[in-house]
């Protein structure tokens, strides 16, 4: 158990007792939703874990160093940032292209763009939810407001990953 599984067993644990010191009714309400998230996240990543494992052979190692890896430098971030914008879906989807990257040679500061870029641009979103729900005014704005924020995260990062440098794929 790594010290932050460990961390979260205790934060679970206070959770817990905290919500037992409210009696059993709070408890058992918690136990079954607790279980209920279970149930609908424990296949989902019994297919994601196989599919960042099967992606991660499939990415040519050239091709992801090459375009986002540690030596591509701004344009790596630039295309990242994009290129997470577009990734579509939740983090069951996403987090295992982002492992496969990331065995596939990708940098820090370029995975960290693309995050930052799959989080704020999310397309997928804003056509599902944004537009409809509020507007094409407000997305944006939303947008324009963010535009530069994948792009300074993974100008961020790779300024951090000198004085600490990072490895991917390792917590």
């Amino acid at each position: 158990m790594t010290g932050a599984q460990a961390f979260l067993w205790v934060l679970a644990l206070v959770a817990m007792g905290l919500c037992a010191r409210r009696g059993a009714i709070p408890a058992r309400k918690a136990v079954a939703e607790t279980g209920q998230s279970l149930a609908k996240i424990l296949p989902l990543f019994a297919v994601a874990l196989p599919m960042a494992a099967f992606l991660a052979e499939l990415v040519p190692a050239d091709a992801a160093s090459a375009w986002i890896g540690p030596e591509s430098g701004l344009s790596g971030i630039a295309v990242g940032a994009v290129a997470g914008g577009f990734m579509p879906g939740g983090p069951f989807v996403t987090f295992p292209l982002v492992i496969a990257f990331a065995k596939a040679g990708a940098g820090v500061p370029q995975m960290t763009a693309l995050v930052t870029g799959w989080a704020i641009y999310g397309i997928h979103r804003i056509i599902t939810w944004e537009y409809p729900v509020l507007g094409w005014r407000f997305v944006a704005l939303r947008m324009l407001a963010g535009l530069p924020l994948p792009i300074l995260a993974g100008v961020l990062a790779e300024l951090i990953d000198v004085v600490v440098p990072i490895t991917l794929g390792r917590p």
